[in-house]
């Protein structure tokens, strides 16, 4: 009985990780949203922050006893299954989701708006009580979003310096529920590429774009561990604003390339309908919030 409870919930974590993985390779979803929605936010934060290299120098210095310890310290219950499901993801659904932003663009970007809004609405759930200091955030993130978003891609090349940091910057996005790390990637001219990359398996590439984001998520996710336990009210507060602000991007998207409104309002109804079924599905799996 215990093994089908483990296997189980190894399943459900391989689950999450290809959900997580489609939606980062949409610009404009976040996998830290489905990370989210699905229950397992902070858990992630919380074992990614906990990740150093003290294993290492302890290993270097013969102590190898330590250093185990150190291992032991991670949470391989959720990254080895998690990483897996992400990592099919992307490879498989790269070339599907092209296919799908190419040839049926406003009903993708409906279905993404809906999936969004619907989030967004699961986000403030977390908000304790809307008090004068949790508005202010909450403006603050909307107003920083529909800024980002406005932003006009930066004309960088794809030498392997730049696509380090945007390894770096892009993962940091791609763990805050509301901020793409696919579109992020756009920004910096680098999203087409990486899929490239991706499809074509140019290992240099995936390799160095990879060392950035470990770097980045490592660092960035003991900052959000902290805000998480410490500041949850108003942290959440600032990523539903970021999520509300980022629908300008689909919303931009569906108006520019609609044909007929059905499609964009049954894709977009889809989308959000998606998102409570998934959050039902997943509620008793959810790990409580710390304080």
């Amino acid at each position: 009985m215990r093994k089908i409870k483990i296997y189980r919930e190894t399943f459900l974590i391989f689950l999450r990780g290809l959900l997580m993985g489609i939606a980062d390779v949409i610009p404009g979803v976040s996998g830290g949203t489905i990370a989210l929605i699905t229950g397992i936010y902070q858990r992630l934060i919380h074992a990614i922050s906990q990740i150093n290299l003290t294993f290492l120098f302890y290993a270097l210095e013969g102590k190898f006893g330590k250093a185990q310890e150190e291992v032991k310290k991670w949470d391989f219950n959720l990254f080895i299954p998690l990483l897996a499901g992400i990592g099919l993801a992307v490879l498989t659904m790269s070339k599907i989701m092209m296919m799908f932003l190419t040839v049926y663009t406003a009903p993708t970007y409906a279905f993404f708006f809906g999936l969004i809004l619907a989030s967004a609405g699961f986000v403030y759930k977390h908000v304790d009580e809307l008090n004068l200091k949790n508005i202010v955030f909450l403006i603050i993130g909307l107003v920083f979003a529909v800024l980002f978003v406005g932003l006009n891609p930066i004309q960088a090349n794809h030498s392997l310096p730049i696509i380090f940091i945007s390894g770096m910057v892009a993962i940091c996005a791609m763990i805050l529920p509301g901020i793409s790390g696919a579109f992020v990637l756009l920004l910096l001219n680098q999203y087409e590429y990486m899929l490239q990359s991706l499809n074509q398996l140019k290992i240099v590439d995936i390799v160095i774009f990879g060392m950035g984001a470990l770097i980045g998520i490592l660092s960035f996710s003991r900052l959000l561990d902290y805000l998480l336990n410490n500041h949850k009210s108003v942290t959440m507060a600032f990523l539903v604003g970021l999520m509300v602000g980022t629908l300008r991007l689909p919303y931009q998207k569906i108006t520019s390339t609609m044909d007929s409104l059905w499609p964009i309002f049954l894709a977009g109804v889809l989308g959000f309908v998606m998102v409570i079924i998934l959050e039902k599905q997943f509620e008793k799996y959810h790990v409580p919030w710390e304080a």
